[in-house]
């Protein structure tokens, strides 16, 4: 069918060059879905446009050039603070001064961990001048997950901001961090706690002497620029290794809705992650828009915000629309001046409220990850696509893409007779890959996570459809209607998303498993009506002899909201007689996830998060039809 509309679409093509109007008919005809090609090329053409003037230099240059060009336009605009350009680099030389004064070098590492707030971006800016390496470490994590993802950077130092807790989260694990020096800030006068230090004094005392370009002159586009952390936050997250070419792309994601300097961007998500640190930030320092930057996202709040501060292009995943419809309309809901929204996670029984009620010119829905090596675009507003997969743009891509049948079980590609990948039908669920260019791989390889060569080698595909080519393995499921858009369909393997966050099942069964009860845990997401993503649940079997009493739910309660951020956290527990095994004695969630947290389906003990006992509590029907109409 394929080789068949190519055939087609290059005889319409070449027959139509001389009249241009028959071809545009032609198109039409024969490629009724050729327009939304053209839309994807178009922005596609615009990134690939901005990126080849944007590796010329490092995002710290460009932020710089800024500096000269526009020191006194905001660069920031926060809790009705204005930063501009000027101030920012200013506090950004102090970070740098005082860096250089602990020895660090290009290429050294400091893990930041710090929330939603302009030191974030100075300290990450300060590093970057000296070219140092920064390791985004995720606020909300706790003991196990915190040490293991500061100590897998490496890192020369830590730099803890102020708020939420921090200060606490990192005294307790201070001890595990070996030698690493790990300074606070937010202490003001007040001396540090045993082991740490105070910034504060050094902020206070260092000049912001400008740091020479030659001091990052050994460093191009293919060193590391910092590590953005991807899945395994309930145990083992990972630092996928950012080049400063991907960043420079991440930066001229944006270009596809024409992110300009006259824009007001609204950043909620987390600055640490992928979309609010990567495509966010770095394509305000591209180019040179204004930052609306929160702590974190508030429905009640969202459309005073907008207004107030005339935000023109907001960054979403999905789940905030559900709370933004979920408001009381608002007269500031059509009094806005948004152009464009542009994020991921937007659901099709969602979508036409949002854009109906809301009055939103263009919903840019895009697809990626963080390690991941392309992005897909859905430029049509066609409602809970996430992109486009037609031969025509297949043919032209530097990425070509493909959906593959595979193995629930492995979250492999499953191969035919000959070795090959085979495609899935329209319509039919398929794993997406994506084919590396050459001049990318080097040794035969690539390298996604640092000093994992086992995480390194799941996410490639080797001889997929021919001897030696090399695919990426996204891990997600996903469907193509008959007119080439792409449906996100699900996640495979031992990851599940909810709240915009990734969480390993894998993990979260061995921190589950460790309890002196359990005998075995079996952890997956299941569906909850009116959100988006999978919920965590959580099916254990219990040490033989040994029942589930008050005492175990409530130590086990605390042991996850000990050890784990909210979005992690099981929100329900189903007790086993006998594990759920398949022949070769790996754990089978098929009937689990289908049967879920269902009273008439589901005989065994059921339980909830009671965050308002402080427990795990039975489920009954009174339960559950007051725990789902809470914020859960």
């Amino acid at each position: 069918m394929v080789k068949t509309e190519m055939k087609l679409y290059e005889k319409v093509l070449l027959g139509s060059a001389g009249t241009a109007s028959a071809g545009v008919v032609a198109w039409k005809t024969m490629f009724p879905w050729i327009g939304h090609d053209l839309k994807v090329i178009k922005a596609g053409g615009k990134i690939k446009k901005q990126i080849d003037v944007s590796v010329l230099s490092l995002l710290i240059d460009k932020f710089e050039k800024h500096v000269v060009d526009t020191p006194k336009k905001p660069f920031i605009i926060f809790e009705d603070n204005i930063y501009t350009f000027e101030f920012v680099d200013q506090m950004a030389c102090k970070i740098a001064n005082i860096a250089k004064s602990w020895g660090l070098k290009p290429r050294d590492c400091v893990a930041i961990m710090i929330q939603n707030e302009p030191s974030f971006i100075w300290t990450f800016l300060g590093l970057q001048k000296l070219g140092v390496i920064t390791a985004h470490i995720n606020f909300n994590l706790r003991m196990h997950p915190l040490i293991h993802s500061i100590l897998a950077a490496d890192p020369k130092y830590l730099i803890v901001g102020p708020g939420d807790g921090m200060l606490e989260a990192v005294i307790d694990v201070v001890d595990s961090l070996g030698k690493l020096q790990v300074y606070v800030q937010g202490l003001d006068t007040l001396p540090a706690p045993h082991g740490l230090h105070s910034l504060d004094p050094l902020l206070a005392k260092t000049l912001p002497l400008p740091i020479s370009p030659l001091v990052r002159q050994g460093i191009t586009q293919e060193d590391t620029c910092c590590y953005i952390y991807t899945s395994g936050t309930t145990g083992s997250p990972k630092p996928a290794i950012i080049r400063h070419v991907k960043a420079n792309g991440l930066g001229c994601g944006m270009c596809c809705i024409d992110l300009s300097s006259a824009d007001n961007l609204y950043i909620v998500l987390p600055l640490y992650h992928s979309s609010g640190g990567g495509l966010a930030l770095c394509g305000a320092i591209v180019s040179g828009a204004t930052i609306i930057l929160r702590r974190k996202f508030s429905a009640s709040n969202f459309w005073s915000d907008v207004c107030r501060y005339n935000v023109t292009v907001f960054q979403y995943i999905g789940e905030l629309f559900r709370y933004l419809l979920s408001q009381p309309p608002s007269d500031l809901e059509a009094a806005h001046k948004l152009r464009a929204v542009f994020g991921n996670g937007l659901r099709k029984d969602i979508w036409i409220d949002v854009q109906k009620r809301f009055k939103l010119p263009l919903i840019a829905e895009f697809f990626g990850a963080t390690e991941g090596v392309t992005m897909m675009l859905n430029m049509s507003n066609v409602p809970g696509a996430i992109g486009r997969l037609s031969p025509f743009l297949n043919r032209i891509d530097p990425y070509p893409k493909a959906l593959v049948k595979f193995d629930y079980s492995t979250a492999m590609p499953i191969r035919d007779k000959n070795g090959n990948c085979i495609k899935v039908a329209i319509g039919e669920p398929g794993l997406f890959i994506a084919k590396i260019p050459e001049n990318i791989i080097k040794d035969g390889s690539l390298n996604v996570y640092r000093s994992s060569n086992e995480a390194n080698e799941k996410k490639l595909v080797r001889d997929a459809f021919s001897k030696g080519d090399l695919w990426f393995n996204f891990g997600d499921v996903m469907t193509l209607d008959r007119n080439y858009f792409l449906y996100f369909n699900d996640r495979i393997g031992d990851t599940f998303r909810w709240k915009g966050e990734n969480v390993s099942t894998t993990e979260l069964a061995n921190l589950i498993a460790g309890m002196s009860f359990v005998h075995d845990a079996n952890v997956y997401g299941v569906a909850i009506p009116g959100h988006d993503g999978r919920a965590g649940m959580v099916a254990i079997t219990l040490k033989e002899g040994l029942k589930l009493g008050e005492g175990e739910l409530k130590e086990l309660y605390d042991h996850v909201c000990q050890e784990l951020p909210t979005y992690a956290r099981p929100l329900f527990l189903r007790v086993l007689d006998a594990a759920v095994l398949t022949n070769t004695f790996k754990q089978r969630k098929v009937e689990l996830v289908s049967e879920g947290f269902d009273l008439n389906q589901v005989k065994d003990p059921l339980y909830f998060l009671d965050n308002e006992k402080h427990t795990y509590s039975p489920l009954t029907t009174a339960d559950l039809s007051k725990f789902l109409s809470s914020k859960l």
